[in-house]
Parts: C-alpha cells; sequence; structure tokens
C-alpha cells in the first residue's frame, strides 16, 4: 500500500496528480473545502473548466482535467461527492473513486477538507487491484498520497491504514481462486497470519473434528477430497474490558453439493467471506491493541457432491448433541456455523458476531450493498449503528418466534430448511439462533451480496471481493471496548 500523511491544506502540493472535491448545487458544481487553494493555483480557471465539461458533483463522477502548465502538478481529478454537505463516507467514495485511476501516478494529493481517516480509507480502498494471477501485472507506480486537510490526526491515518490491511486481506483471500484456496490451503494461511501478528492458533483436521463431534463440518465437507478444518485465532490483552467471540463462514467453495447449484458458480468461491472477514478483523484490532479479548472460531469445508456426499434427508448429530435433519444440501452454511457457534459459546464470551454469505434471500430483501444483522436486539443494533457510521451500510431485520415452526422435523430435532423459501434470510437467522445460549447477546450479519461485487468497480469499491464486514467489525468492538 503507499504512504499516506497529512500536510497543511496551504501548502503548495507537490504531486503527479491532485484530486478535488465537486459538490452538486442547485445552480451547478462547487468546489468542495479544500479545494480553493487548488483553484486559485489555476489563476480560478478550475471551477469554470468543471462547469464546461458539464460536471454534475454526482456519486462516483470522476473528471480529469489537464492543468496545461498552469501549475506544478500536470492534472487535477474532481471527484463527485453529491449534495452538500458531505459526509464522511461520501468524502471516503469521492476520494476512492478517483484513486481508482490514479495507481500509475507515484505522488498523488487530496485537496479536500474532510477527516483524514476517511480520506486514507479512501485512498488505500481504492488504489488496491488483485493482480497476483496475471502473469504481466502492471507494476504499481503509487508510492506517496498526501492528504490537504486540517480534521484529523495522524494516528487517524494509522489506524485507516491498519483497517485497510484487514480489509484488502480480506479482498485477498476471496479473490483466490478455489483451486489454490481450500480447507487445508485457508486454514494454513490463516494460521500464518496468526502466528505472524503474535496470536495464539489452534487448527483442527478432520481428525481432530471426529474426536471433537462436528457432525456438522464433518458432513458438509465429505462431499470433497479436501477434507475440512477448524480454526481458531486468539487475542488476549492485559486487562481486557470484555470478550468478543466471532464466527466467519469458511465455505471455501459452494457447489450446493447433490443439491446443485445451477447458477452463479463463478463467484462461489465468496462463500469464505465470511471467514476471511473475522480472521483479518481479529488481526486489524490486534494491531491496534483494542482492550477486548477476541476468540475467532472459523469452519472451513468445500461443499461438493461425490458418492462420498451427504445427501438431503441424512440426519447429523452436532457438536451440542442436537440432531438435524438435512433437506437440502445447499443450505450448508448454517451447518458449519451452528459446530462453530457452539464450540465459541463454550469460552462463555461476552459478546458474539457470526457473519456469513448465508443466504440468497439476502440479495433479494437487501440487494448488494446492505448487509441484513439479525439477533439480540440490543447488540443487533449496536453493531448496526457501528457499520452504519463507519460506512458499511446494515440494516436490523426481525427474527419472529413464528419462523421456529416452520424449521420443524418429524425425524429430528430441527431441519435446515423449510418446506417453503419464504423468508429464506430470516429463517437461516433463526437457525443460527438455535445454537446460540440463552442469554448471550449475538448478532448474525449475513453478507451474501455485500461480499461480492459482480458489477463494475464503484467509488472504492473492487469487482469481486469486496472485504465487507471487516470495518463493521472493528468498529463495534472499539465502541464496546470505549463503553
Amino acid at each position: 500500500m503507499p504512504s499516506v500523511s497529512i500536510v497543511s491544506p496551504s501548502a503548495p502540493p507537490r504531486a503527479d496528480a491532485v484530486v478535488v472535491g465537486v459538490t452538486r448545487g442547485k445552480d451547478g458544481p462547487r468546489l468542495a473545502p479544500g479545494g480553493d487553494v487548488i483553484d486559485e493555483a489555476l489563476g480560478g480557471q478550475l471551477s469554470k473548466a468543471l462547469r464546461a465539461l458539464n460536471a454534475k458533483g454526482s456519486p462516483d463522477e470522476v473528471i480529469t482535467l489537464p492543468t496545461l502548465g498552469l501549475a506544478d502538478f500536470p492534472i487535477v481529478v474532481a471527484a463527485g461527492l453529491g449534495p452538500a454537505p458531505f459526509d464522511a463516507e461520501a468524502a471516503r467514495r469521492g476520494v476512492g473513486a478517483a484513486l481508482r485511476g490514479l495507481t500509475r501516478r507515484q505522488r498523488v494529493h487530496v485537496a479536500l477538507e474532510a477527516p483524514a481517516g476517511a480520506l486514507a480509507e479512501g485512498v488505500l480502498l481504492g488504489a488496491y487491484a488483485f493482480t497476483a494471477y496475471k502473469s504481466k501485472p502492471a507494476k504499481a507506480a503509487l508510492r506517496t498520497v498526501t492528504l490537504g486537510t486540517a480534521t484529523g490526526e495522524r494516528a487517524d491515518v494509522r489506524r485507516a491504514a491498519t483497517v485497510v490491511q484487514a480489509v484488502n486481506l480480506t479482498r485477498d483471500l476471496v479473490n483466490t481462486p478455489p483451486n489454490d484456496l481450500y480447507p487445508q490451503t485457508f486454514a494454513e494461511r490463516a494460521a500464518a497470519l496468526a502466528a505472524e501478528g503474535g496470536l495464539d492458533v489452534e487448527v483442527l483436521d478432520e481428525r481432530a473434528l471426529k474426536r471433537g463431534k462436528y457432525g456438522g463440518i464433518l458432513a458438509v465437507g465429505r462431499g470433497s477430497a479436501r477434507p475440512p478444518r477448524l480454526v481458531r485465532i486468539s487475542y488476549r490483552p492485559k486487562r481486557a474490558r470484555a470478550h468478543v467471540a466471532l464466527v466467519g463462514k469458511g465455505i471455501t467453495f459452494d457447489s450446493g453439493g447433490l443439491n446443485l447449484k445451477t447458477a452463479n458458480l463463478t463467484w462461489m468461491k465468496s462463500d469464505m467471506g465470511g471467514a476471511a472477514a473475522a480472521i483479518a478483523a481479529t488481526l486489524a484490532l490486534a494491531a491496534l491493541k483494542v482492550p477486548v479479548a477476541l476468540t475467532a472460531t472459523v469452519p472451513m469445508a468445500e461443499n461438493m457432491p461425490s458418492g462420498t456426499s451427504y445427501r438431503p434427508s441424512d440426519i447429523l448429530t452436532m457438536r451440542d448433541g442436537s440432531t438435524v435433519e438435512v433437506t437440502d444440501t445447499d443450505a450448508e452454511g448454517r451447518l458449519v456455523l451452528a459446530d462453530a457457534i457452539t464450540r465459541a459459546a463454550e469460552d462463555e464470551p461476552d459478546r458474539l458476531i457470526e457473519l456469513s454469505t448465508l443466504t440468497g434471500a439476502q440479495l433479494i430483501a437487501l440487494g448488494n450493498r446492505v448487509i441484513g444483522a439479525m439477533g439480540e436486539p440490543g447488540w443487533r443494533d449496536e453493531v448496526v449503528a457501528a457499520a452504519n457510521a463507519t460506512g458499511e451500510a446494515a440494516w436490523a431485520m426481525p427474527l419472529p418466534d413464528a419462523l421456529r415452526k416452520d424449521l420443524d422435523s418429524p425425524v429430528a430435532d430441527i431441519a435446515n430448511v423449510p418446506a417453503d423459501r419464504f423468508a429464506g434470510m430470516l429463517i437461516g437467522g433463526r437457525f443460527i439462533g438455535e445454537f446460540v445460549p440463552d442469554g448471550l447477546p449475538w448478532v448474525h450479519l449475513d453478507i451474501a451480496g455485500p461480499a461480492f461485487n459482480t458489477g463494475r468497480p464503484r467509488d472504492y469499491t473492487p469487482k469481486g471481493g469486496t472485504g465487507a464486514g471487516v470495518r463493521t467489525i472493528i468498529a463495534a468492538v472499539e465502541q464496546l471496548a470505549a463503553g
């Protein structure tokens, strides 16, 4: 990642490109605070040029103007922020959109009066590119970015770099193809990352899973030639103010099993996005030295069809001793999560956050940009507030008690999917809740849509893995630590 630093807003920019913000006004585009210095350097011609180019100041609008020798920097990039007054997320998105096209420039200056932490996040998120599998990747030229703002401190920029490093790690893991990222290699990489961060790590292979009676994880992974794993990463600061359990779904590829999927298989590598986010957030919170103990419990399996696959009508005995009738092998995530939640709860945490690409119904209900949040209302609402404050849209959803009867099974304690498909996102949350002990505040975050962008890049969001959920977890845990 490039280095980011704060400089005086009045300092002459020494850069290969300068980014300014543009807001949308009734009488046309307006330079956002901070851009006046650049306008003056161009003899007051910048605003006129933007009007001549029919700039709107709309979100995700990016206009590049050559300075034609009028200034020491060759180009100005005007990023749309939407209507004034704009908030930190608008600044984050605008700067991110601008930086997507500036990765070939060595030095970039951002002339925008906005919180330094948000600007730094926008810069670093927008500059991301996944090139590990390009035979001739373009060389990243971007080295330094300066922020011309008086709002914020160096500590805000340092925190932003740590947060974005975690988001980009999650993006890298999600974008890695399933022939290279499968339970064993995913577990090995997670263990190596934890060791680098000085954290305790435990990896359970298939033998340990059998001894531990993880019936859900074992069943889901049974159809693959690559056996499942369970990874546990622990962070234990001195004088911890609370203990939070993180659980993330780690299905490294989801074919649907014997209930074979017929569409969208090309992005089923993203079904481990929850696991990647839980791991990366744990590493970041430890690096930030947040005084909250954390344990990430991450089940990893590949859901494949074969002669050894688990079947519809199988009955599984879970780690907690309960039985589940399998009615659909493509509802595998809730099975591995049930075992992981049971194990996480054995540590007696104060809070639990589980996140997963759980249901297609989340996309139908909330689209591909809004996380669905379900669980104990108090903690759920705290996490939703943290998500929205940090720029990740989340929406609180109910879990009506009446849904439980839809999961009744005539032959087992519970079925993994009801006969009908109504309220699919809520049904998934209701199933998850069956394995959370009474009295433990918990939240289930369905990130099925937000975790993977199948469309074009936008704002600071690349095509492919997005890193959804990481910033939400970090903000929620920091908020808990602050009391």
